[in-house]
């Protein structure tokens, strides 16, 4: 039996977004993915994932011939670089801007970006200003 690793972080274990196209749905993910230093996980004929994040075609067996409609995500970026870097690869790459660069009044710190991806998902990358991680992510071998 082949050993498997996972990281997850605290909350959400997996989310599921289920697009129109998913040829542009996966340019748009792989380049702000990239970005953000997040590597893809795997791809079939329809869908893909990286991380807690699975995308898939309405007509992939999970999807039950329903789109999922309009989230928020936010994903976490190490640096205001990395918001910006996230910012541009959207737009490079089929987003449209909802939120350019810059600090928010959130809390002291929090520096993101908010682009809408191609199915209108508002997709923000965050940076909570200097801060301690307890770890990375949790890590789960079995």
């Amino acid at each position: 039996m082949e050993t498997q690793q996972l990281h997850r972080g605290r909350l959400i274990d997996h989310l599921h977004l289920v697009v129109r196209d998913l040829a542009a749905s996966r340019r748009f993910y792989q380049a702000v993915l990239a970005a953000l230093q997040v590597p893809m996980g795997g791809e079939g004929a329809d869908y893909f994932w990286a991380d807690e994040l699975f995308v898939s075609s309405a007509d992939s067996d999970s999807a039950q011939g329903r789109l999922t409609g309009r989230h928020h995500l936010a994903f976490q970026a190490r640096d205001e670089a990395m918001v910006q870097a996230f910012h541009q690869a959207a737009l490079a790459h089929g987003g449209t801007d909802n939120g350019a660069p810059g600090p928010r009044d959130y809390h002291p710190g929090y520096y993101a970006a908010f682009v809408l991806d191609p199915d209108g998902n508002n997709i923000e990358a965050v940076f909570h200003g200097k801060a301690r991680r307890s770890a990375a992510s949790v890590q789960i071998d079995f």
